[in-house]
């Protein structure tokens, strides 16, 4: 437990449907450690999303408990959940809300803003291989290069956690493969935290653990 980031314990949660109650997720239980890479798969609709919205603090929860970093995030207010997703927390969503009147790097820097401890802009857009587009605007890039883009500006704060919700959904088989090993080797290089929903099986060979939802 001492290297515990995140402690899932009989996690719940439904939705109401007229006057049914929809269960999503039924007595979740995992632990993740710091640094550690970690994939959630499972079919369309098994709660992936559900599960990382949760751990994010953008979802409540009905039953059980998460305890991050020592923590019980039913314990937070609404002040204390805002400052652990500004603190510790990065998002890398499908689409990928850039700015469109913003840079790549200024895209970036905006995250920068939002940490206490940032990495330097400049080092990251190498690590990411944007330096050569860093003064593009998002419509003169390709999708790739949008999604580099939005996970620099996700990892630039430095978060403890980074959270991807299929961070390839929208892209080819080839530029997936090559999103999935940019996130593998940040990583290894900053060693955050990372969990990452998806549905490409390719993950498997790359993450350090694979927990998989049923239907």
């Amino acid at each position: 437990m001492e290297n515990a980031m995140i402690t899932m314990k009989n996690i719940n949660k439904g939705y109401m449907l007229g006057e049914e109650r929809l269960p999503i997720l039924k007595d979740i239980n995992f632990q993740v450690n710091k640094g550690e890479y970690v994939a959630i798969l499972g079919p369309s609709g098994s709660g992936k999303s559900t599960l990382l919205n949760i751990i994010g603090g953008i979802e409540s929860y009905d039953k059980g408990e998460i305890i991050i970093n020592g923590a019980a995030m039913s314990a937070m207010n609404e002040k204390q959940t805002t400052l652990y997703r500004r603190e510790h927390l990065g998002y890398v969503f499908q689409f990928y809300n850039l700015i469109p009147n913003l840079t790549v790097k200024e895209n970036i820097e905006v995250g920068a803003y939002l940490g206490s401890n940032p990495l330097d802009v400049d080092d990251l857009l190498h690590t990411l291989g944007l330096w050569e587009h860093k003064d593009k605007i998002p419509s003169q890039l390709s999708g790739g290069q949008q999604q580099r883009t939005s996970i620099g500006r996700a990892i630039v704060k430095n978060p403890d956690l980074l959270l991807c919700d299929e961070p390839t959904g929208a892209l080819d088989y080839n530029t997936s493969k090559d999103i999935l090993k940019l996130i593998e080797d940040v990583n290894r290089k900053y060693g955050n935290t990372i969990i990452i929903v998806t549905h490409n099986d390719a993950i498997k060979l790359m993450a350090d653990r694979v927990i998989k939802l049923r239907d």
